[in-house]
């Protein structure tokens, strides 16, 4: 893989037993039945892995991801609802648990069809395919929220495809038990309904026997004309909670009859990454009131405690060294003259990889009526997420339970499981709601660290929390780029050639590309790696290319004279999708001709325009400044 990132993972986790699944019948048949201990309790009917519905006709969709304040729990709420015709005012939502059941074959099941141009799977290959999928996210212990996947891989193939088929199954079972075309049937609201006989009931009354038979494994689905709820601004459904104060996030977590014997710790890291503790002294910390223990854990210090402010006090009063492996002198400004050194040798030499070879650059450059050059970077950036990182973990008797927020808690049993040389049945992973995070909660040092103290105090509780400065001073971070862009345009101002060379290619593959027509592109990457360590951070490789490649046409733009708007128009003559995008940002924000021209300047204010496509979204943004 080279680098883990999100869409490394599933799509190793999706490849990792692909001979496993070649000539194999691996139809997993109904599966709620075997899974109805694990989510469902009392009267509660489950008609699909995702679908539950109460004797209440209270409906649960059952969700194989994490919420930290996206919607997505909302949203793929509203996709099974929609599909099922059920009342709004009566769904919920529950985080699946993370059991190698709930691994989420949709999300790879998505991401692989979209890879293949996402092909319609015949009728009776569906529940294999399913199983094959099944499989091999089990063997990647994949239960991943991230690679801006949940609504376009599980929200289209888990969810809508559960609403659909539960709302065929209760419409089947209200026709046997009525003894009437199931055509005569109307449902809506969560209730059906027979006209001719003048009958209605709740989908609850019929849950139990639609639930004694298997989903169909490909129920038709709404055409969009047909959407109730999808693309409607229904209330979110963790919203009343996050406003009264009742939502529970990691750090909130209480271990059941643990209250008074949970202990607190906090951790420090040497301030070099990748340092290792070569000394250690912790008498002064231990006769801090409240402090128990001081760990050492190799690559960090842990100091528990009765509370976190005594944690805190020990922490500070811990004497360590650490060993650095010479990079205590590396700096930011260090790593950009790495950079720079490296694009220059690759400059020189020809090398480093191509995303992008199209036309013939060097000539097109030579023959241009006007050339510009043009450098960009951007710094490191941590995710500095609200809530600090936290990991509560309580290991006993062969047994151990795990209360933390997280991106794959599947990830998380398995980690945590090896650590402390268990069974994966033997811990259990308790998800809450995460307080900001876009990719960093996806790694899972700060769990390993819960572990690993818990290791060290076996049968008690250890609520592990990092400190705002740790959080940031140990990020896995956004990394920073380098990037240089020459350009050669035409006697008219139109780009003739366009070539890009930039540092560390991370996620997506696409990111540094453009939809503008340029005849002659170039665009190569060099790999310069660097002791610092890279996470995966909201759009990931987006959130750069997107500043660099728009600032360049925007330079293009100025060089021309042209107005920065009008000049991405004539470039996307090509492109209907991305001109339409265009075109109503700049009509939403009232864009006139030389909005951000000469008369910016006089004034002290300028506008700027920029469209970018990101995981096949396509995006266009207008922002005015004021100086």
């Amino acid at each position: 893989m080279g680098k883990v990132t999100r869409r490394a993972l599933i799509a190793t986790g999706v490849a990792a037993g692909g001979v496993l699944a070649v000539g194999v019948a691996l139809r997993p048949g109904n599966r709620a039945p075997r899974l109805r201990g694990l989510v469902a309790a009392g009267d509660e009917a489950l008609l699909t892995a995702w679908l539950k519905i109460g004797p209440d006709n209270h409906v649960t969709a059952i969700v194989p991801h994490a919420e930290m304040g996206q919607g997505a729990h909302s949203t793929l709420a509203q996709m099974l609802a929609d599909e099922l015709d059920a009342d709004w005012r009566l769904v919920s939502v529950q985080e699946a648990p993370a059991h190698e059941e709930y691994a989420n074959y949709a999300l790879g099941k998505g991401f692989a069809l979209s890879r293949l141009g996402n092909p319609d799977i015949p009728r009776p290959l569906v529940g294999s395919v399913d199983g094959a999928f099944l499989k091999l996210t089990q063997l990647g212990n994949m239960q991943v929220t991230g690679g801006s996947l949940s609504i376009r891989s599980t929200g289209m193939h888990a969810m809508r495809v559960a609403g659909a088929a539960a709302r065929q199954m209760i419409a089947q079972a209200a026709a046997a038990s009525w003894q009437v075309p199931i055509e005569e049937l109307a449902l809506a609201d969560s209730r059906i309904s027979h006209t001719p006989t003048d009958r209605t009931a709740t989908y609850a009354q019929f849950a139990p026997a639609a639930a004694a038979v298997s989903p169909p494994d490909k129920p038709p689905l709404k055409s969009p004309a047909q959407y109730r709820l999808i693309g409607t601004p229904a209330p979110r459904l963790d919203m009343p909670a996050k406003v009264d104060g009742s939502a529970v996030f990691g750090i909130d977590a209480q271990v059941p009859g643990q209250e008074r014997a949970t202990k607190v710790a906090t951790v420090r890291r040497s301030p070099v990454f990748g340092g290792l503790v070569a000394a250690l002294r912790d008498d002064a910390a231990l006769a801090v009131p409240g402090v128990r223990r001081v760990v050492n854990l190799g690559d960090a210090v842990a100091v528990v405690a009765d509370g976190y402010a005594a944690a805190r006090k020990g922490l500070a009063a811990v004497e360590v060294s650490w060993e650095e492996h010479g990079n205590g002198t590396v700096d930011q400004a260090a790593i950009f003259a790495q950079f720079a050194r490296d694009l220059a040798q690759a400059e020189i030499e020809g090398g480093g990889e191509t995303d992008v070879d199209k036309g013939d650059v060097e000539p097109a450059l030579a023959s241009a009526a006007r050339r510009i050059e043009a450098e960009y970077r951007v710094p490191y950036l941590a995710h500095a997420a609200m809530e600090p990182l936290n990991c509560t973990v309580w290991l006993r008797n062969g047994i151990c339970d795990v209360w933390t927020g997280t991106q794959n808690p599947l990830g998380v049993r398995a980690t945590v499981a090896g650590i402390l040389g268990l069974e994966p049945a033997a811990v259990s992973v308790h998800n809450a709601y995460l307080g900001g995070a876009f990719g960093r909660r996806f790694a899972d040092d700060y769990v390993q660290q819960a572990a690993r103290v818990a290791k060290a105090l076996p049968g008690t509780p250890v609520k592990l929390i990092w400190s705002r400065e740790e959080d940031i001073a140990q990020d896995r971070y956004r990394p920073a780029v380098l990037s240089r862009f020459r350009a050669g345009l035409d006697a008219d101002g139109w780009p003739l050639a366009w070539a890009n060379l930039y540092v560390n290619k991370h996620e997506p593959a696409e990111a540094p590309l453009i939809p503008y027509a340029v005849a002659n592109q170039r665009i190569r990457h060099v790999e310069s790696p660097t002791h610092v360590p890279f996470g995966v951070w909201r759009s990931v490789d987006h959130s750069q290319h997107a500043f660099f490649t728009e600032s360049f046409v925007d330079e293009l733009a100025a060089l021309a004279g042209r107005d920065a708007y009008a000049y991405r128009r004539s470039l996307l003559a090509h492109a209907p999708r991305h001109l339409a995008v265009l075109d109503a940002a700049a009509k939403a924000a009232g864009w006139e001709a030389g909005a951000a021209g000469g008369a910016g300047r006089t004034s002290g204010k300028g506008r700027g325009i920029a469209l970018h496509e990101s995981f096949g979204t396509i995006v266009a943004q207008v922002a005015e400044v004021a100086v």
